[in-house]
């Protein structure tokens, strides 16, 4: 009788253990995937720049296809270069024996204007982002009274307190608000509401 209260003991010890380690395992799978979010965000804004690049790159007098020294384009014209196959993307195989393949697909250049667009939206985007931030800041300070708080107080309260990049941004924020005095450094990591 004792080791049946034992194992039903030690069976609850490790039920409550797994349960402690499910909700760990599930806070760290949140975690990872915001990062895994703010990496992808970056990376497409990342591509967007190179494609802009590409574009203004293309776009200027004096400008060498991506990838292509300087001295083998001198006095061509970058479009023609981009426009004429390259060596390695010819078949080796000859042509009668072959089967037909479609010609490599040469990305067109984007316009200035387009580039001007996409990159004005991509601004909106960002700012939206950081706007929101902001925005639930301010509204957490309007919350608090005049109450001295830290950041990762202030990262915890918006649900941003998962990992140090998350909190690292509501630290910038929170400082940016400082410079433009819509809150106040209180001590050394302290922050409060302006003073009315």
């Amino acid at each position: 009788m004792v080791s049946g209260t034992r194992a039903a003991h030690n069976i609850e010890i490790t039920a409550e253990s797994l349960q402690e380690e499910l909700a760990r395992l599930e806070v760290q799978k949140q975690a990872l995937e915001r990062e895994l979010a703010a990496v992808v965000a970056h990376l497409g804004s990342v591509q967007r720049a190179l494609s802009a690049l590409d574009g203004l790159m293309l776009a200027a007098p004096d400008s060498v296809p991506m990838g292509a020294p300087r001295a083998a384009t001198a006095g061509v014209d970058p479009a023609s270069a981009l426009a004429t196959p390259q060596p390695e993307l010819a078949s080796s195989a000859p042509a009668d024996d072959a089967p037909k393949k479609a010609a490599p697909r040469i990305r067109q250049p984007e316009s200035r204007q387009d580039a001007k667009r996409r990159s004005a939206s991509d601004a909106a985007d960002g700012q939206r982002k950081y706007g929101e931030l902001t925005e639930q800041i301010l509204e957490y300070f309007g919350t608090v009274g005049q109450a001295d708080v830290r950041a990762r107080d202030v990262a915890a309260a918006l649900g941003r307190d998962a990992d140090n990049g998350s909190i690292n941004a509501v630290r910038s924020t929170l400082d940016r608000l400082v410079g433009t005095s819509r809150i106040r450094r209180t001590g050394r990591g302290l922050y409060g509401a302006p003073r009315s």
